[in-house]
């Protein structure tokens, strides 16, 4: 059976950067393949906002010593005109043993242009995953290293890890390695709670059921050793999040909901029950409260340890 070589270019469209740097490794990866034995392969990165006629001419052409050639463009959407025309010519008249991989957003001053990269290149989607998606991507991403986890192990990912691709596939990696694929509920609370004792997931349910002394000492106990605050605040603003789109909720069906949230029903039936003692107000408080956080733990100002502290006694409050 014939083998089908890489094709010559590649254009990674879309938003989500840890879905396009992957994309553009595995891409590298499949061309290093096919590099004869003891030959070499030679990796340029460019950006196309300071590409030049000679640098490309220059990063395009064959190889003195017969050496493979990957050629990276990057952030094609801020370039203008010029350079991109520039890009697309060279796409069409590339040497054996050259490959090009064009980054773009899908946005920016090149958004026009986009249709003329699909003509003459193999197109490959780095979309963001919305959060309808999430579920069916993390079940995906377990599948690729052969296990089928079941929808409680899914969303114990989810609300232990939070919604950061590159975290998520990690997380993933390292619990099929560690376990043998062998994966439950239980070992993926258990895994993520460490020696915290108590996870992200469990501190926003009690913040969010109005349990303030527990939730207040449940988080000082997670910092101190060693929970990060973001994973903190990413279980806090998921189940923020969740409560202000189920407070308002009087529906007894919930597998509608199921892949609007990307949360299985059950899921979200216990949760509509805590929504429903929440008020119109209090919802729109927590959900600045939220947002508020996330900022301050990204290293937007303050200290993240006691933003996420004032945050959870805050929601509890709220919900109190």
């Amino acid at each position: 059976m014939e083998v089908m070589s890489v094709a010559p270019v590649h254009l990674i469209l879309g938003e989500e950067e840890f879905l396009a740097e992957r994309t553009r490794r595995h891409l590298t990866e499949q061309v290093r393949a096919e590099v004869p034995e003891g030959g070499e392969l030679e990796i340029t990165t460019l950006r196309a906002v300071d590409l030049s006629g000679p640098e490309l001419i220059d990063a395009t052409s064959p190889s003195l010593f017969g050496e493979d050639r990957v050629v990276i463009i990057t952030k094609t959407e801020q370039a203008g005109k010029e350079p991109v025309e520039l890009l697309l010519q060279t796409c069409r008249n590339l040497a054996p043993g050259i490959h090009l991989i064009i980054q773009h957003t899908g946005g920016g001053r090149q958004k026009a242009l986009v249709s003329k990269f699909k003509k003459v290149a193999e197109v490959h989607p780095a979309d963001p995953v919305r959060p309808s998606e999430r579920v069916s991507w993390v079940t995906n991403e377990f599948r690729t290293h052969g296990v089928r986890p079941t929808p409680d192990v899914v969303h114990a990912l989810l609300e232990g890890v939070g919604s950061d691709l590159r975290e998520l596939a990690s997380a993933v990696s390292q619990l099929v390695a560690d376990t043998d694929g062998e994966i439950t509920a239980a070992t993926v609370r258990e895994y993520y709670a460490g020696v915290a004792e108590v996870s992200g997931f469990d501190i926003a349910d009690l913040a969010v059921t109005g349990q303030t002394a527990r939730a207040v000492a449940s988080t000082r106990r997670a910092l101190q050793l060693g929970m990060h605050p973001v994973m903190l605040a990413s279980a806090l603003s998921s189940k923020v999040g969740t409560i202000a789109r189920l407070y308002s909720t009087r529906t007894t069906d919930y597998r509608p909901l199921a892949g609007t949230l990307g949360l299985p029903p059950f899921v979200i039936e216990k949760t509509a029950k805590v929504a429903r003692r929440w008020s119109g107000d209090a919802v729109s408080e927590a959900v600045i409260v939220v947002a508020e956080l996330d900022a301050e733990v990204k290293g937007q100002g303050g200290d993240p340890e006691f933003a996420i502290e004032h945050a959870v006694r805050r929601i509890s409050e709220l919900a109190g």
